[in-house]
């Protein structure tokens, strides 16, 4: 049993409730909500009085393996990269292979779910505070592109090679987690004793239930099809993902059934979603035309209809209510989107429609002339922040 010294007060009343679903599993839940990355953590707040280029530049370093510019970095940063070097022994990337495959057929229908679906659900819980308390919404479509561009990575083949994109992108993030959360603890912005860790491990392992089991459950519905061997590949990428990201394995998903476990046990110990959540969701909604580069207001504003509709039928209409979606009927929206999608498969051929499908996903993700940023947040509000 939890200790109310130990337990955040807005995970009071959904951690009473998620005991008596599941009792180990709810305070497993609940630890993590007052623990971020332990790793890494450590190292970066021991670091924060270094200029902020020369960090950059050791993290850099660090993930591109340029030993020149990190053999000057502080030892337990150059320990703390030479441990990545090796994957874990349960990482299987041949394993990788269907999923990847199965990627590639669906990215469209896997690119809805994602951002209409999955993004959403992450966003109604106390990440989200995180996310606004640091002013992130400012940079929405910027974040929404970045995304996307991890996902397209992690899933090309050979993505998640320690030397590919996939890899660098994921460990990335990790470290702009562990800085988010380095600036919050400095900040008088971050209330510990009733939300826990900003970006807290919680957060993470519920997060990436949602990017893998519920991303299949939402582009199915959508016309996506899986075999269980595809399902299940599916999940081991986005587990190894989540491993690179820094989410500890105490409460990293192991199978689809556990993914499951930790989504369901998750949406219970979480409170219900506040004004942080209905900003960064309705945010993220209305910055989907910007995205995709639609300029025309009248295209837009459908696209944006549409996109609320979607949402609502993945996510159901008590969540969408307390995100203060427009009220819409969706008993036809899935069924309809579904068939246009058939169509147009039927239409452009499966070859001709995966290939249409990839080259508008790389455009409407992050890719930069200069390769790779590895800039972190130098302020705890994104806008005052050096550029990154």
């Amino acid at each position: 049993m939890i200790r109310d010294i130990e337990l955040p007060s807005a995970y009071r009343l959904g951690y009473a409730e998620a005991r008596k679903h599941n009792e180990s599993l709810a305070e497993n839940y609940i630890k993590h909500t007052i623990i971020g990355d332990p790793e890494l953590d450590p190292i970066l707040a021991e670091l924060s009085s270094i200029p902020h280029a020369q960090l950059h530049r050791f993290i850099e370093g660090g993930i591109e393996q340029n030993e020149t510019k990190l053999k000057s970095a502080p030892k337990e940063l150059r320990d703390f990269f030479y441990g990545l070097e090796t994957a874990p022994e349960w990482v299987d990337k041949e394993s990788f292979i269907p999923g990847i495959r199965v990627f590639h057929a669906n990215v469209d229908l896997m690119l809805i779910a994602f951002v209409t679906g999955v993004l959403i659900e992450g966003f109604a819980t106390l990440i989200a505070k995180s996310f606004n308390t640091t002013k992130r919404t400012e940079t929405t479509t910027r974040r929404l592109k970045q995304n996307n561009r991890q996902m397209l990575e992690i899933f090309y083949p050979g993505g998640l090679d320690r030397t590919e994109d996939g890899w660098k992108l994921s460990t990335r993030v990790r470290f702009v987690h562990a800085r988010i959360r380095n600036l919050l603890a400095k900040s008088e912005f971050w209330d510990y004793d009733s939300w826990g860790t900003p970006v807290s491990a919680a957060n993470l392992g519920f997060a990436i239930s949602i990017f893998s089991k519920r991303m299949v459950e939402f582009s199915i519905k959508v016309g996506a099809k899986y075999t269980e061997e595809e399902k299940r590949s599916v999940i081991s990428v986005w587990r190894y993902a989540g491993y690179l990201m820094g989410i500890p394995e105490s409460i990293l998903f192991k199978t689809i059934e556990e993914a499951e476990e930790i989504f369901v046990i998750g949406r219970m110990c979480e409170p219900p979603p506040d004004h942080d959540s209905v900003e960064m969701s309705n945010i993220l909604i209305r910055s989907i035309p910007n995205v995709v580069g639609i300029e025309d207001p009248v295209e837009q504003q459908e696209l944006v209809k549409l996109a609320y509709r979607l949402s609502r039928a993945f996510i159901g209409n008590k969540l969408a209510d307390s995100l203060e979606f427009p009220k819409s009927s969706t008993l036809l929206t899935l069924f309809v989107f579904q068939l246009k999608e058939k169509l147009k498969r039927s239409r452009l051929g499966e070859q001709h429609t995966r290939s249409v499908n990839f080259s508008s996903l790389l455009e409407i993700s992050a890719y930069e002339e200069v390769g790779l940023s590895y800039r972190m947040p130098s302020h705890v509000h994104a806008k005052n922040s050096i550029d990154w």
